[in-house]
């Protein structure tokens, strides 16, 4: 979750793309690997882990209460759908009741998690909004006119990596973020951040919805 986090919550980096021609020095980067491994996230998890820990063993329990209670239901259904001359309506009705259970369950989970998920995309923001000035910063050290995303490139060596130079321009760039966002906050508005990590926000499934 927290790649996906990050993913949703940075800036596009821009990377110019030279003629070949021109390129002197070709080199990969993952910048969400490069602000998961930064100083200022790593402390910003650690302060979210204890700040809002009675949230997060609370959701904890009420995950693991969730799947206890469904996993009956669950059974139940495979039981039933495997049955000679299974009754459809039956099990449509089943697996509506275990959706709506789980629905309610997420909803749940939604509301106490908010404040983590929100504190999470703060800090993520903000380091996010020196990304572009980290990647520039790295590339120009290490003398790099195309950068790559590793999964752009056929086969690279580990030297051609740069993002733990990446990693160490965040440091030197932003040391330490906040972890309490402006009460009037929202996520993506501040300068240099992209869209909203909504999806990063919704907690894990507590069960999986039985297909029909």
């Amino acid at each position: 979750m927290n790649k996906f986090l990050i993913a949703a919550a940075l800036a596009p980096v821009a990377i110019a793309t030279p003629s070949l021609a021109q390129v002197n020095g070709i080199a990969v980067a993952n910048p969400e690997g490069a602000v998961l491994e930064s100083n200022a996230w790593k402390t910003a998890i650690s302060q979210i882990q204890t700040t809002y820990k009675a949230q997060l063993d609370q959701a904890q329990s009420r995950q693991t209460a969730v799947q206890n209670e469904l996993r009956p239901l669950v059974d139940a259904f495979q039981k039933a759908r495997s049955a000679p001359n299974a009754n459809e309506a039956a099990l449509r009705t089943q697996a509506n009741t275990i959706q709506q259970k789980e629905q309610a369950a997420n909803a749940e989970l939604q509301r106490l998690t908010q404040p983590v998920q929100r504190a999470r995309a703060y800090a993520a923001e903000q380091i996010g909004a020196q990304l572009q000035a980290a990647v520039n910063a790295a590339m120009s050290k290490k003398k790099v006119t195309l950068l790559l995303r590793p999964e752009a490139a056929v086969q690279t060596q580990p030297s051609a990596d740069i993002t733990a130079d990446v990693t160490a321009e965040l440091n030197r760039l932003v040391p330490n973020v906040s972890i309490t966002p402006p009460a009037n906050w929202q996520p993506g508005g501040q300068q240099g951040a992209a869209a909203a990590p909504a999806a990063a926000a919704a907690p894990a499934r507590p069960a999986a919805t039985p297909g029909r």
